[in-house]
């Protein structure tokens, strides 16, 4: 599969790129909180173009079981839509258990983030999404200039013309320039020994 490397130091999209990232943030810390709540840290998950929350990291002791389903490969449980209590459970500890279940969910309900979807970022760049889905993207932020890996060519004449002929169109990013791979991957490094 082809990879393409560009770079753009347009002010509305470096600021797209890196309302991502600052959502991304706000993202981790809301899971990291909701983890708190309960116990255990959350799995960040993706699917597709979406990050959500996953299960909780709790341990893998019985009694959790009215609750959570059991632990999958790495220990993380999910919330139960609803208590399972034992068998032979009496009246009022199965009211109890409910009651506790209810809780439980309303508090998950009441924390756990919106989904995070990536999309709606590529949108506003103006890219065929249907490409990233299909070829892939990458897309970050380094002192003021915003870097992207594409699976797929993008050009603004190319751009231009299909829309003037309501033909669809790969996209195109303002400011756009296509870099050498180096220079991608020096950029990214850099961002890399930044964080650390």
């Amino acid at each position: 599969m082809p990879d393409y490397h560009y770079k753009s130091d347009a002010p509305a999209t470096v600021a797209i790129v890196s309302e991502y990232y600052q959502a991304k943030a706000q993202f981790l810390k809301k899971l990291e909180a909701l983890g708190e709540l309960f116990g255990g840290k959350v799995a960040p998950m993706r699917s597709g173009d979406s990050s959500y929350a996953g299960g909780v990291k709790l341990s893998d002791a019985r009694e959790l079981d009215v609750h959570w389903c059991r632990p999958d490969q790495w220990g993380h449980r999910a919330l139960r839509s609803k208590a399972v209590p034992p068998k032979g459970t009496d009246k009022k500890a199965r009211a109890h258990m409910h009651a506790e279940h209810e809780r439980l969910t309303t508090l998950w309900r009441e924390n756990v983030p919106a989904m995070l979807h990536q999309t709606e970022y590529w949108n506003r760049l103006s890219v065929n999404t249907g490409n990233l889905l299909l070829c892939g993207g990458v897309m970050f932020e380094h002192q003021g200039v915003a870097y992207f890996h594409l699976g797929f060519e993008i050009n603004k004449g190319d751009h231009d013309s299909e829309v003037a002929a309501g033909k669809p169109t790969s996209g195109w990013i303002e400011g756009a320039i296509e870099i050498f791979p180096r220079e991608y991957e020096a950029a990214r490094a850099a961002k890399l020994e930044a964080r650390q």
